[in-house]
């Protein structure tokens, strides 16, 4: 589980699954920065996991202040499904 924070808004919500560095990986909560003050564009600062890591993020059994953070633009992930359903 790790922090993602994605500047621009590539269209996805909670439980979108992405794929990011090669690995799939499911979006379990997003907070959107940027509506009011800036910056030009939103800011995405995701909670994203394996679907293995699910029942931890529900539990809440992480510190959310040791996950690893990644910081990338919107055109470097690759939505597979926006709201959490594979496309087929």
């Amino acid at each position: 589980m790790q922090h993602l924070i994605i500047r621009g808004d590539p269209g996805i919500r909670r439980d979108a699954v992405i794929e990011y560095d090669g690995e799939e990986l499911v979006c379990f909560g997003i907070n959107v920065q940027g509506g009011w003050h800036g910056p030009d564009e939103p800011q995405l600062w995701c909670t994203v996991g394996t679907e293995d890591e699910r029942e931890a993020y529900d539990k809440r059994e992480y510190v959310p202040h040791w996950l690893d953070v990644d910081s990338v633009d919107a055109a470097d992930v690759e939505v597979l499904s926006e709201k959490g359903e594979l496309s087929v």
